[in-house]
């Protein structure tokens, strides 16, 4: 297992932190305020280049592709599909070997507050189903079907397995979150480890995989080492997101990662079981004391104390292996 920082491509505190903290393999995500054209492979070369000149290598590819268009099968959906098939032959050009995803449709991460204070004062996010169904998109009923998105999500697979199989691709869809449907009239359906059990099945490749984020599957209300052992007897988690939560998908809020419902050592107990030698980065930590609140859930001083705990408690399970 590799511990891991997301990373902008833009150099800032984050890239010294996760430097003096020892971290090689970083994920690469962007801002979602920008579209940076991966898909030409001058462009990932260079945002590639930026990351290897400050000595990490580029593990995985977070959250950079537009991709509403074909989820909902608008007029648009030939180009995404077009563009992510340029993009994983991309990857395979230049080493980049997993490509995280989700399959949720015009609502991504969702949350009621992100000031929600916690431990010591900290501010986190939490989400309210009650307050989301006080929302008027919640009263315009059904505008995009569960049946749609299972059908999008198979045509999905179909087309880019094979792509992905022969550029060296591990594809690794991330849960819905929260893991609930609909949500303001948007059905939502990586929400429950049956589903996971589905997505794989409709095109079986060691290709085909999982980013386990181990908050979501908490708010499914999933035995969490259970469902790592599960979805991960055959190697198909390829990414995994160490976060935890307390409640449910209804009325959760994030944690200290060591302060939720899960017992964290035994999902780490779990992840070695399975063999899991991937990428494992840091999630949705609190803000803390000093810092603002620009990027919930996305500054800094949460995220280097995750580090070190997710790291202790990996040598712990390596020290259990050797006894």
């Amino acid at each position: 297992m590799k511990p891991s920082l997301s990373l902008e491509p833009v150099v800032g505190p984050n890239w010294h932190y996760a430097a003096e903290l020892g971290i090689t393999d970083i994920v690469a995500i962007r801002d979602q305020t920008d579209e940076v054209p991966i898909w030409d492979l001058p462009v990932l070369e260079r945002v590639k280049k930026t990351y290897e000149d400050f000595g990490f290598r580029v593990a995985v590819l977070e959250g950079w592709v537009p991709f509403d268009s074909f989820r909902l099968r608008k007029p648009d959906a030939d180009l995404d599909l077009k563009r992510m098939i340029a993009v994983i032959e991309n990857m395979g050009k230049l080493g980049i070997g997993v490509l995280c995803y989700s399959w949720m449709a015009v609502n991504n991460w969702t949350r009621t507050s992100t000031a929600t204070p916690t431990r010591g004062g900290a501010l986190t996010s939490s989400y309210d189903h009650a307050v989301s169904e006080r929302d008027p998109r919640s009263r315009q009923g059904i505008v995009v079907s569960e049946d749609l998105l299972w059908e999008t999500l198979e045509q999905f697979l179909k087309a880019i397995v094979p792509v992905a199989e022969k550029a060296g691709v591990k594809l690794a869809i991330h849960p819905d979150d929260p893991p609930l449907s609909p949500l303001f009239g948007v059905g939502r359906i990586m929400r429950s480890v049956e589903a996971f059990d589905t997505a794989l099945k409709l095109v079986d490749s060691p290709a085909n995989g999982i980013t386990f984020c181990q908050g979501n599957f908490a708010a499914m209300n999933a035995d969490v080492p259970a469902a790592i052992r599960h979805l991960g007897r055959d190697g198909r988690i390829h990414f995994a997101h160490f976060r935890d939560i307390v409640g449910d998908a209804y009325r959760m809020t994030e944690t200290f990662h060591d302060a939720g419902k899960t017992d964290m050592l035994a999902a780490m107990r779990a992840y070695r079981d399975i063999g899991f030698s991937g990428v494992m980065r840091t999630d949705h930590a609190p803000v803390m004391w000093g810092e603002d609140n620009g990027k919930p859930g996305y500054k800094s001083l949460g995220h280097i104390y995750a580090i070190g705990y997710m790291r202790g408690l990996m040598e712990a399970v390596a020290a259990d292996a050797g006894r």
